[in-house]
């Protein structure tokens, strides 16, 4: 059974700057826009269910699909999102607007306990003929988590009500049992919300929901096919041509290639890794162990993100990593961190906190913008200027995902288990924590993610023997590390990432981390051909890109850092409320003396000129213009 637990983000309170002023953008200014727009864009309209119902404000496509099949999910990672954020400080009008919403939900519930809004309002008689592709089981999950979310925040339990009889009819429509469908949902994350609900409740009937669907993915006959068929469709006729698109080409246990659908995977792994843990099932964790591999050695980006094609939105070949044409969706990095956490707390192994962290800090943070309004959907590692963030999209998915994932990232700084704390990120907080009952108050003072000098006060309610484990970032190079001032073996003490520390703790307690930060090139596979003679730099977490804006005078596509150039942080107090930024110097390609040639025998001059890199989760924040992560290297 499970050994680790995440700590209740309600648990930490984030203190240091960096953390704290995202938190902040969210709750005043993201999560009130977002609602806004979900009025402004029809989506709040859909759970009125008129008669007849209103136009499509998004038209049908060539193939019949239209997003608003899966508007019920946007109000439901909404909810889930205000819900952490009344967790953090309760606001009457937040929550009247989701009580609204709710008194909804209910009115627009069936007899039979059913509940989607574009069935129920568009084509009733449909229900349940498409799975592979209408979203009802994916719009169950966000809703559910929005629910439980709700409950938690507030104590109330009206949505959550409402969810547990939609769950009584879907369990009643789908299993293994005669007369039941054996179908399972074409886009994965209703089983991440069951495993949620399972914890809360202690019902074990959800985990085995969670398990079915699971379990019964990618058997033969195919059920997409059955249910295409049934309702006069050519299964050989679907639009992604095979079942990878969904992951349901093989049962999950058989599966070695992370393929298709990059958020679908995600949400896939992310509830594999959580069943794993839950039901002590060793064929799932291996199944995750080696689709975890192939994933972060052949089809991840370096910033954390995840599938190169906006065609199937998700994953194409080994090592096709294009930075131009990259996809690398948002909710992908932010689902990559959901599995992430999940493989960490069934073994502490240190390799899932580096990408939880690489994602958090790179692929997930760029989809937010400063102003906390505006988003990306996709997240190019290259540009020329033409790509900007939006306010709105006609799939939102994104803008709810980052805002969930910032709103509740105090959930992703410590574990606990048996004895035993794991502190897996950095930046100043404030945490109550249970350790096998014992109270035990964390304070973590630093000024991470641009410093990487960490204290920890350790604090028991009554002294105790218990284990510390601390991360240490496989960037953090000739790491050190005391408590009360004497000096701890690292070396001597690292298990899988982690510095164990065992010993008898007692209040006033202090562990003093240093974390160097030296900047980093970073080099991609040979394999990876749009990168060859290329670098990009990382220092701590971040990983740095050139923007046009720091670099005026030339172009940053004809910018080179020679491989011998020395790379230099500056403090600039005065960008993003304050930052570090990097710094080398470099050649830049002429063009002045080209004219209107387009070829010719004399290579281009190159003069000398400074480059100044910026973390990539802050660029598209000031003027338009060009970007590049990867910088030609000679």
């Amino acid at each position: 059974m499970r050994k680790y637990a995440p700590a209740d983000f309600t648990k930490v309170d984030l203190t240091g700057n960096f953390w704290r002023e995202r938190l902040e953008t969210v709750l005043t200014r993201t999560i009130p826009s977002q609602y806004e727009k979900l009025g402004s864009e029809g989506i709040l309209e859909s759970l009125e269910l008129k008669d007849p119902p209103p136009p499509l404000r998004i038209p049908r496509n060539h193939m019949g699909f239209t997003t608003q099949f899966f508007w019920d999910s946007d109000i439901g990672k909404w909810i889930e999102a205000a819900a952490y954020a009344l967790s953090h400080r309760r606001d009457a009008t937040i929550e009247a607007q989701i009580d609204e919403i709710v008194d909804k939900l209910e009115a627009g519930q069936c007899e039979d306990g059913y509940l989607n809004f574009w069935y129920v309002g568009h084509e009733f008689d449909k229900r349940w003929t498409n799975l592979r592709d209408r979203h009802e089981l994916y719009n169950c999950g966000h809703l559910l988590e929005g629910a439980i979310a709700y409950f938690q925040a507030t104590g109330r339990r009206k949505m959550l009500d409402v969810m547990e009889r939609y769950l009584d009819h879907i369990r009643a429509t789908f299993g293994t049992e005669t007369g039941k469908r054996r179908g399972y949902p074409g886009h994965q994350e209703i089983e991440i919300a069951l495993v949620k609900l399972y914890h809360l409740t202690g019902e074990k009937k959800h985990l085995d929901l969670a398990a079915y669907f699971i379990d019964e993915r990618g058997r033969q006959p195919h059920y997409f096919d059955i249910e295409a068929v049934e309702r006069g469709d050519d299964p050989n006729a679907y639009v992604f041509g095979t079942h990878e698109y969904s992951q349901s080409h093989l049962p999950v246990r058989e599966q070695t290639k992370v393929v298709g659908h990059a958020v679908r995977a995600m949400y896939m792994y992310a509830a594999m890794a959580d069943l794993a843990a839950d039901l002590d099932d060793d064929q799932l964790r291996k199944a995750c162990e080696t689709l975890w591999k192939d994933v972060t050695t052949t089809r991840m980006y370096v910033t954390g993100g995840f599938g190169p094609s906006a065609s199937n939105e998700g994953f194409t070949t080994d090592y096709d990593l294009p930075n131009d044409t990259a996809y690398a969706e948002t909710c992908a990095s932010v689902a990559m961190i959901f599995w992430a956490q999940r493989m960490l707390n069934i073994d502490l192994d240190g390799q899932y906190g580096d990408m939880l962290e690489l994602a958090l800090f790179n692929g997930a943070l760029s989809g937010l913008s400063r102003d906390g309004e505006h988003y990306f959907y996709e997240n190019k590692l290259e540009s020329d200027g033409s790509h900007r963030r939006w306010e709105w999209h006609p799939c939102p998915c994104c803008t709810m995902n980052v805002s969930r994932l910032v709103a509740s990232v105090g959930g992703y700084f410590y574990s606990t288990g048996q004895d035993l704390i794991a502190v897996h990120l950095y930046g100043g907080n404030h945490a109550e924590l249970d350790v096998s009952g014992r109270k035990v108050a964390l304070t973590e003072t630093s000024n991470f993610p641009w410093s990487g000098k960490i204290n920890l006060s350790v604090d028991p309610e009554t002294p105790g023997r218990f284990t510390v484990k601390l991360r240490i970032p496989e960037w953090a190079k000739g790491a050190t590390a005391s408590i009360n001032g004497e000096v701890v073996d690292i070396a001597a003490n690292l298990d899988k990432g982690y510095l164990a520390i065992t010993r008898e703790w007692a209040k006033g307690d202090v562990i003093t981390l240093d974390l160097p930060m030296a900047p980093e090139r970073i080099y991609a596979n040979p394999k990876v051909r749009m990168d060859l003679d290329r670098v990009t730099l990382r220092r701590g977490p971040l990983v740095y890109c050139l923007e046009q804006v720091d670099n005026p005078d030339t172009p940053v596509a004809q910018l080179t850092l020679p491989r011998n150039a020395a790379v230099s942080v500056e403090d600039r107090l005065d960008l993003f409320d304050g930052i570090v930024v990097l710094k080398a110097e470099g050649k830049a390609t002429r063009t002045e003396d080209w004219a209107e040639t387009l070829y010719r025998t004399a290579p281009p001059q190159e003069s000398a000129t400074t480059l100044t890199a910026v973390p990539y989760y802050l660029w598209a924040n000031r003027e338009p213009g060009p970007m590049t992560v990867w910088i030609r290297e000679h």
